[in-house]
């Protein structure tokens, strides 16, 4: 199912791009532009985002750090 109509972002990417290390809906539109048009969508990604944990703060805590531009390069966008 789509989130963002604007840009093509399914469900399945935005919880890919989550699970790589996006916390947050403003990271999720880096990697990916959905949230960045008409606005639609941003609440609907963080109701996919919800309140878990997040693998990139863990890592940050653990002296790591993973870079928005890493998470998008790891992430394939649907065609």
């Amino acid at each position: 199912m789509f989130v963002c109509s604007c840009f093509g972002v399914t469900e399945e990417q935005v919880r890919s791009h989550a699970e790589a290390g996006a916390c947050t809906p403003r990271q999720i539109a880096s990697a990916c532009k959905a949230g960045t048009d008409c606005g639609g969508c941003v609440r609907r990604i963080q109701a996919l985002l919800g309140r878990g944990a997040c693998p990139r703060r863990q890592l940050i805590d653990q002296g790591g750090q993973l870079l928005v531009a890493e998470v998008a390069a790891e992430v394939p966008e649907a065609a």
